[in-house]
């Protein structure tokens, strides 16, 4: 066996399919998510397809004591430390819920930093280790109708950019993974199923966008954008005047499909 891999948010998507890769790497897998079926389904599919051992930890990660429940059933220092779990929210920043931007921020800020932080000294000590972030093309533009889960997923590339440079000489490195939208559940938990954005018919495939991620993270690239397409557009991003691209986004987000 390779060592340990920890996957959270894999009970679906790209989590999900990453963790399939892992285990057909030899990991051994710790993986975190809140459906304790969905993550009792895909232990068994991958403990009998590739004789690893699958530890579930069924738990809101958003909160302290979730978090607490990974640390507690991870029992050796990871080789790999993908943090998957994250969600987003659709509409006006003044009409969504509170508690809603609130777990949103806890789970895609505070849970990854927190989660990084508890097992990167060890990593650090071990002089080994990949730490993979899923943040997204959203992390390089302001995102009205969308703003809090922009703004996390810029949180995650700072943060994870900033580490890496720490990092050098640890033999410790931290990919940063920014797609755009994606097959999976996603669209349904933001309430933005309608968006054209967000149409199941132009999202990536999550498994190809899995395959890409673990590829970057074990090369060590800082930051992994998929897809020649926003690739592109980031360049743009780039160079025009940001009032213009904080209305091109807009315009983005507010288109719908009929």
């Amino acid at each position: 066996m390779k060592g340990l891999a920890v996957v959270t948010g894999a009970s679906g998507g790209i989590g999900k399919e990453i963790a399939r890769i892992l285990a057909s790497e030899g990991y051994d897998l710790v993986i975190a998510a809140r459906s304790e079926g969905k993550l009792r389904e895909l232990s068994e599919e991958l403990s009998s397809a590739y004789h690893i051992s699958v530890t579930e930890v069924a738990a809101d990660l958003s909160t302290e004591e979730g978090r607490k429940a990974l640390f507690d059933m991870t029992q050796q220092t990871p080789a790999l430390l993908v943090n998957n779990a994250g969600f987003g929210d659709y509409g006006p920043f003044a009409d969504c819920p509170w508690e809603k931007q609130d777990e949103m921020m806890r789970l895609n800020m505070l849970a990854l930093s927190h989660i990084t932080h508890h097992f990167l000294p060890d990593m650090i000590s071990a002089g080994s280790g990949r730490i993979l972030n899923v943040a997204s093309v959203a992390a390089f533009e302001p995102g009205p109708l969308m703003s809090v889960y922009y703004a996390s997923k810029a949180y995650v590339l700072s943060l994870s950019e900033a580490l890496s440079v720490e990092l050098k000489g640890t033999g410790v490195t931290v990919t940063a993974l920014c797609p755009g939208p994606v097959n999976t559940g996603f669209s349904k938990a933001a309430n933005a199923e309608d968006v054209s954005l967000f149409k199941k018919s132009s999202g990536a495939d999550a498994a190809k966008v899995a395959e890409f991620a673990v590829r970057k993270m074990h090369k060590g690239k800082p930051i992994a954008v998929y897809g020649m397409l926003f690739k592109v557009s980031l360049f743009f991003v780039k160079i025009l005047p940001r009032a213009l691209v904080r209305r091109l986004i807009y315009r983005i987000q507010k288109s719908r499909t009929r």
